[in-house]
């Protein structure tokens, strides 16, 4: 009798490419998009979807611009539990909305108009975060972790300053302040969206042709200098891209800390690669995806009983604690 051996074959799984994994989440996306403009708009659809196509437009910008601000800064930083924002800005926008209803009123604030109020809270927020990261380059060899130390502390005596400042307020100034301290995209100004998308375009197509070189700079500063890349420029112009980024963000619907840390985090896992022609846009689209996404579920499920910032902050303060507790137990 003959024995037969059987040899099952071994099936491998090929794993999706990159550029499939971003059609992908363009489709979430679109799918996201759709679902937000038209669950339950069929009562009156002129007035609904060019309401809710502004605040479409607005989470589009917010989502893409955080998202590839953090990959970018991340690269530069060399350290994937940093952001823009926990570097202080968040704090920088509070202490800077507080200090202009404290010293100009409220009434002040209500005239000056958008385009000077954006201008202002971007310039501001700009000029501070750059002299903040300048700190990378003051000295040879200087760790990373002073910078975070000093946004840290940075952060910690302007929140100090704008809560101090806030018991002094009278109660409409108070009222009109909070509004302002908390992210939402049932407020904003419509006139600022297009300003805002030339902006974030601009950087957007920067970032881009900046992709070999963000790539040739995770292997490190000496491998960087050593391949042809310009270290120094090319670091002081990425911070200052994705810095513009964020205070375009924050400046339209006002700071989400933790988002950016969220969707980069996301990015690099399923994005298959790790060159930035991918994880950039990938971090970009997961970021407007969260968004739109939580926003219609928070709209039609919950019936707006909370503000999605508040979610995005609990669920971020979270993963940050994994990021660093999962980082440690590595080295």
């Amino acid at each position: 009798m003959t024995a037969i051996a059987f040899h099952p074959e071994t099936k491998t799984r090929r794993a999706l490419a990159p550029g499939t994994r971003l059609w992908i989440a363009l489709g979430f996306c679109a799918l996201a998009a759709v679902a937000f403009l038209t669950l339950n708009a069929a009562a009156n659809l002129e007035f609904i979807i060019p309401f809710r196509g502004r605040k479409l437009a607005a989470m589009v910008l917010v989502g893409w611009a955080t998202g590839l601000a953090t990959v970018a800064f991340q690269t530069v930083t060399n350290n994937r539990l940093l952001t823009p924002s926990i570097l202080g800005l968040d704090a920088l926008y509070a202490f800077l909305q507080t200090g202009l209803i404290f010293l100009l009123g409220v009434s002040f604030i209500s005239t000056i108009g958008p385009y000077a109020m954006f201008g202002i809270v971007v310039a501001v927020m700009l000029v501070a975060t750059m002299g903040l990261t300048g700190l990378l380059f003051g000295r040879k060899g200087r760790s990373v972790y002073l910078v975070v130390l000093a946004g840290l502390v940075m952060g910690a005596i302007l929140r100090s300053f704008s809560s101090l400042i806030s018991r002094i307020l009278d109660p409409t100034s108070y009222l009109v302040l909070q509004g302002n301290l908390f992210a939402s995209f049932n407020a904003v100004n419509p006139e600022l969206i297009g300003v805002g998308a030339v902006v974030v375009a601009g950087c957007s197509v920067w970032l881009w042709t900046q992709r070999n070189a963000l790539d040739v700079l995770t292997l490190g500063r000496e491998a960087a200098v050593s391949l042809g890349v310009p270290y120094q420029s090319t670091v002081r112009r990425v911070l200052l891209v994705a810095t513009l980024l964020v205070s375009v963000s924050t400046a339209l619907v006002g700071p989400i800390t933790f988002l950016g840390l969220i969707v980069a985090a996301v990015a690099y896992q399923i994005a298959g690669t790790g060159k930035h022609a991918y994880t950039m846009p990938m971090a970009g689209l997961l970021g407007l995806g969260v968004i739109v996404a939580g926003q219609a579920i928070l709209e039609q499920v919950f019936g707006l009983g909370t503000v999605l910032s508040v979610i995005i902050e609990f669920a971020g303060g979270i993963a940050f604690i994994w990021l660093v507790i999962r980082k440690a137990s590595r080295s």
